[in-house]
């Protein structure tokens, strides 16, 4: 009995540490700060678990503030980024056009990804928004030998009505090669992760004769409730981050960002434009212009009241202690001022239909901010007054999760 409890200590000893890769989309950094938070309660749920990296620039920068361990292969990625941006002009991104167009990249980076898992084995492989692995292991599902996890904030290709029927036609298509993936190999993810609840999908179809997107996605998803990765801060908190950011509690902070791409170059323009107008109206405004790691700041001009900074690790401390925001439509940057209750403009992307349909509604749901076209944002005075206005607004948001990240690893937790 000794001898075979000497074996059994020397086998528990001899076990080889659990392993999981993360794949985390670079188009819109706020996938990087929720992944950030999964990994860090998955590590809680199992403190022996080793996570790689495989990112691409600006995800490595939050993963190097994170100290998150990024994966070599990870420089031998074709970054998605550059390519939404070369897709973009003023402040306009067809998001489903520039996606369809992006077929020689997805197909480098599932190469990588293929070799990566191919050198070290892993137990669970977690894909953020990986369009590419998902879409490639479907069509190859031999090539899966790891528990496979899928997360993402919206289900559905929408069409944008300057597409006409071609866009429609075409976004059907998407969406039903999507299903039949799904209906033949429903073993190939084991586990779908929406970062959301049900009503926080559109009630749309996914096209002519195709089921309704949240009936589909209520069905074949698990729902971890959003994922802000931080708990709202107290009143003294606040306090203490305008100190620490210069402001005290006389100014009007007003924090402008557009997200972790360089797509809101224009809309920075226009708000800097609509600067001397805003602070006649409200002369106690100041401003936090956040670029971004892919924006330089010297880029923009000089304004009396306001700071340029480029990226900024803790962001959601910024837009947790402002008294209004101007942003782009993206969600992760909604919803942190939507979890912080504060007031704040958002100016979607002209035919990006992920924030004109999928976030616009959510923050419906949410009754969180204030949606306006960019055409307005383009008129300094209109913008000026919008933002003024939106300073004296009594917020009544529904509250957000605080528990996201946790719910969603302990989904994770059951795959290792």
């Amino acid at each position: 009995m000794a001898a075979m409890g000497n074996r059994h200590t020397w086998v528990r000893a001899q076990r080889r540490p659990r392993r999981a890769l993360f794949l985390s989309s670079p188009i819109g950094l706020g996938h990087a700060r929720r992944d950030v938070a999964i990994a860090q309660e998955l590590r809680a749920l199992h403190p022996d678990l080793q996570i790689d990296w495989l990112a691409q620039h600006p995800v490595t920068r939050v993963l190097a503030d994170a100290g998150e361990p990024v994966h070599p292969a990870s420089a031998l990625l074709a970054n998605e980024s550059a390519h939404i941006e070369d897709e973009s002009a003023d402040h306009d991104l067809h998001a489903f056009r520039a996606i369809r167009r992006m077929d020689e990249i997805l197909v480098n980076n599932f190469m990588v990804f293929n070799d990566v898992v191919d050198e070290t084995y892993y137990d669970l492989v977690i894909g953020d928004e990986a369009w590419d692995v998902d879409y490639f292991l479907h069509e190859n599902p031999e090539l899966k030998r790891f528990a496979f996890a899928w997360l993402t904030d919206f289900v559905g290709w929408l069409p944008m009505p300057s597409g006409g029927d071609a866009e429609a036609a075409l976004t059907a298509d998407y969406n039903a090669e999507m299903l039949e993936q799904r209906a033949r190999y429903r073993r190939l993810r084991d586990r779908s992760i929406f970062v959301g609840n049900p009503d926080d999908i559109v009630d749309e179809s996914f096209g002519p004769g195709l089921p309704g997107i949240r009936e589909w996605t209520t069905a074949h998803f698990d729902f971890a409730g959003y994922i802000t990765g931080f708990v709202p801060p107290t009143d003294e908190e606040r306090a203490r981050t305008r100190a620490r950011l210069g402001y005290g509690p006389d100014d009007v902070l007003c924090v402008v960002t557009v997200g972790g791409s360089g797509v809101g170059r224009a809309l920075l323009g226009r708000v800097m434009d609509a600067v001397p107008l805003a602070r006649r109206l409200l002369p106690a405004l100041r401003f936090l212009v956040v670029t971004g790691p892919r924006i330089d700041p010297a880029s923009l001009p000089r304004r009396q009241g306001v700071r340029v900074r480029g990226f900024v690790p803790d962001l959601y401390r910024a837009l947790a202690a402002c008294d209004v925001a101007i942003v782009q439509g993206g969600l992760t940057t909604c919803m942190e001022l939507a979890a912080a209750r504060r007031p704040f403009l958002f100016v979607p992307l002209e035919n990006h239909f992920e924030q004109n349909f999928h976030v616009r509604h959510r923050l419906e749901n949410y009754g969180a901010g204030r949606g306006i076209p960019y055409s307005e944002a383009s008129d300094p005075d209109a913008l000026a007054a919008a933002l003024v206005a939106e300073v004296s607004r009594d917020v009544s948001y529904r509250r957000v999760e605080t528990d996201g990240a946790a719910r969603a690893a302990a989904m994770l937790a059951e795959l290792i």
